[in-house]
């Protein structure tokens, strides 16, 4: 499908890094992802250069990769360098994060000593409300506010810890380790299915040989060579995925 039968229509969402436009189908919405970078619950503002055309193109790649693997996306194609056509789903307010090694804020809360690899996954909800600074949330929280039932939760946690075992060595195979992601799931037509993005905004991806950070931390932390390293990700990406 080319861009030019996608009809963009009224702006539905602007969120900190994408906007969402209705289409001219109900069930569909056109995602164009900004350059817009924050961070610190939006406390930190710039912009990346060509950053929502390699986040695009990423997120893209990689929604087509874990749908061949059996994990269902809102992911239906890239219309537009920087454009997405996805499925319109409810957003569970809750991110889903997967953490393989000690870094950031549980390396914070925790005390626990930074690049420490984890025995196992340790998966972590919060609230999405940045008035309220994404608080930590548990199961209980989830089900009593009636974010998620039981059911839905139980499967977002499946879908999540099967993602985090196809990227974990596909990114590998990229010279990448994957130290821990975001994720956020939505309902479409009562699945839950994976959305949002998956890309250097929601991943901390250090290389493999050198450490070398190579991901928004590179903003949030002044690193400079931001613009390069998601361009770096990207080019890993489309060399690992033409094999």
């Amino acid at each position: 499908m080319s861009d030019s039968t996608v009809q963009q229509g009224a702006l539905k969402y602007e969120g900190k890094a994408k906007k969402m436009f209705e289409t001219q189908n109900p069930d569909q919405l056109l995602v164009v992802y900004k350059d817009d970078a924050t961070a610190f619950n939006g406390e930190k503002k710039g912009a990346i250069t060509g950053k929502g055309k390699v986040n695009a193109e990423i997120s893209a790649r990689l929604f087509q990769y874990l749908e061949s693997k059996g994990v269902p996306t809102h992911f239906i194609e890239q219309t537009a360098p920087g454009h997405m056509l996805v499925k319109a789903v409810t957003i569970v307010p809750v991110e889903v994060i997967i953490r393989n090694v000690a870094t950031g804020s549980m390396h914070k809360r925790l005390g626990v000593t930074e690049g420490r690899v984890f025995q196992q996954p340790v998966l972590e909800f919060c609230y999405k409300n940045d008035a309220l600074g994404d608080p930590l949330v548990n199961d209980d929280h989830v089900i009593v506010m009636e974010w998620a039932t039981p059911e839905q939760l139980l499967t977002i946690r499946q879908l999540a810890k099967k993602v985090n075992d196809l990227l974990k060595p596909l990114m590998l195979k990229m010279g990448l380790t994957l130290v821990d992601f975001k994720m956020e799931f939505g309902l479409y037509q009562g699945q839950v299915i994976l959305a949002d993005e998956i890309s250097p905004d929601t991943c901390r991806l250090w290389d493999v040989t050198t450490g070398r950070k190579l991901d928004k931390d590179r903003f949030r932390q002044d690193l400079g060579e931001v613009e390069e390293a998601y361009q770096e990700v990207m080019g890993r990406m489309r060399k690992v995925l033409a094999e």
